[in-house]
């Protein structure tokens, strides 16, 4: 069983800035890849960017990539995603989620995810 917790969101204007942190529990967080969703209201959650267990490889969709950062830190069970140049469509409550399938870009590919926090970008 791994817990999820993401801080970090909040409320920036366009072209700002934003590092989420995403804070596992339990003593297996480096066997687990690790992925970063979104979901705006009235639409999908879609795929962020990934990393995987060791963090040697990372994956991003199209939208952020250039823009956004995954990254882990297994020593301390947590994961980051640092965005910048943010953009009014990047608002939406942004999730972590932990798997094993080594499927990285659909939601069925991991077991645990987090609550989410709320990234507001303004014009």
């Amino acid at each position: 069983q791994v817990q999820l917790v993401e801080s970090g969101g909040g409320l920036v204007q366009a072209g700002g800035s934003l590092t989420l942190s995403c804070a596992a529990s339990g003593r297996t967080f480096s066997t687990y890849d690790m992925g970063w969703f979104r979901q705006a209201p009235g639409k999908e959650r879609e795929f962020v960017a990934a990393i995987t267990r060791s963090g040697g490889t990372t994956y991003y969709a199209n939208s952020v990539k250039g823009r956004f950062t995954i990254s882990r830190d297994n020593a301390k069970n947590t994961v980051y995603l640092q965005m910048n140049s943010l953009k009014p469509e990047d608002t939406a409550v942004y999730s972590c989620a932990a798997g094993r399938t080594g499927i990285f870009y659909y939601p069925g590919g991991y077991s645990y995810w987090g609550q989410g926090t709320q990234v507001t970008v303004s014009s």
